[in-house]
């Protein structure tokens, strides 16, 4: 079978007529590009080029594969100017992305990522870190946002995201229920939390059990926006990451609790098959590092007005 570079040969002995010419155009000797010539041919069959007419001039079948030569030549340069200049990328991204990401700074991620790349198409999907690592390990995602990394027989690459402090917040009205009435004022509400296979849930039940909290009673959800209404609403004390809240607990809808230590933060990673777009991925990986850091350096530059807090701990409150 012939190669491109044999093909490119004989493309350019008929445009220009001459081996001695064409070896010069690509900086080969007159044998070199002789020995292609006659590869090609023996490849095909046939004699494609009329070696005793001066110029050089094609056979009847080398005019006829000529012409096809030169899609295919030209065809190989537009694939690999995809690769050469990634402004011009125009594929589709498959793309799985946390919700606490969907809803702080992925839009403007989005926003920036279709003005450096305006003819790519992304497929979004939004959902919890195992079933978006499922589903890059399943080749169904070429990226994900998302925590936890991914299973160590998958061949990816990844670069840190973004990490959330995350708290506990309550409705107004379950303030007086809670306030100095340690674990058991806390034991009697129910929380509200992520999946059980999310991270978050069993870091949760762990927090709550080294304050002394067993069993504790946790609704689940799957989506941030339904725990943040459960929350609001009174169904239960939200464990939320801080600045995905942080409007409705300055319009009064929800308190944080004073923690004795901090909840452990949720740490997230941008994650790609090294199969699938490398190069192209890792430039987006870096985008959405670079609108994760405006969106956490415009929160921290924000005047802080103080926000009421629910004491539940005091010197006194019972924890035992």
């Amino acid at each position: 079978m012939f190669d491109f570079k044999e093909l490119e040969a004989f493309v350019w002995v008929v445009r220009l007529g001459s081996f001695r010419k064409v070896a010069t155009r690509l900086h080969l000797t007159q044998p070199s590009i002789s020995d292609r010539i006659t590869r090609l041919e023996a490849s095909v069959g046939e004699s494609l080029l009329d070696r005793s007419a001066r110029p050089v001039q094609p056979t009847l079948r080398g005019r006829e594969f000529y012409a096809h030569a030169e899609r295919l030549l030209e065809s190989r340069e537009e694939a690999l100017r995809l690769f050469q200049n990634q402004e011009d990328f125009s594929g589709t991204l498959r793309l799985g992305v946390i919700e606490t990401i969907a809803h702080s700074w992925f839009n403007a991620f989005l926003n920036r990522l279709a003005e450096r790349h305006p003819q790519l198409t992304i497929e979004l999907t939004v959902d919890i870190s195992p079933f978006l690592q499922q589903r890059l390990a399943d080749n169904d995602l070429d990226m994900i946002f998302a925590m936890d990394g991914v299973a160590s027989n998958l061949a990816v690459e990844q670069l840190p995201l973004a990490t959330y402090e995350m708290g506990l917040f309550v409705a107004p009205q379950h303030r007086a229920a809670l306030e100095g009435g340690g674990n058991a004022a806390l034991s009697r509400f129910p929380f509200v939390s992520f999946s059980k296979l999310a991270r978050p849930y069993g870091e949760l039940v762990t927090y709550l059990a080294e304050q002394g909290i067993e069993d504790p009673k946790i609704h689940c959800s799957t989506t941030l926006m339904t725990i943040v209404r459960m929350s609001v609403d009174g169904v239960g004390i939200g464990s939320l990451p801080v600045t995905t809240v942080a409007d409705a607990c300055a319009r009064g809808e929800l308190l944080r609790l004073d923690l004795p230590s901090p909840l452990p933060a949720m740490v997230y990673d941008a994650i790609w098959r090294t199969s699938n777009y490398p190069s192209f991925c890792r430039r987006v990986s870096q985008l959405a590092q670079a609108c994760a850091a405006d969106y956490f350096r415009a929160d921290a530059e924000q005047p802080q007005t103080p926000l009421p807090r629910v004491k539940v701990w005091t010197d006194t409150a019972d924890k035992n």
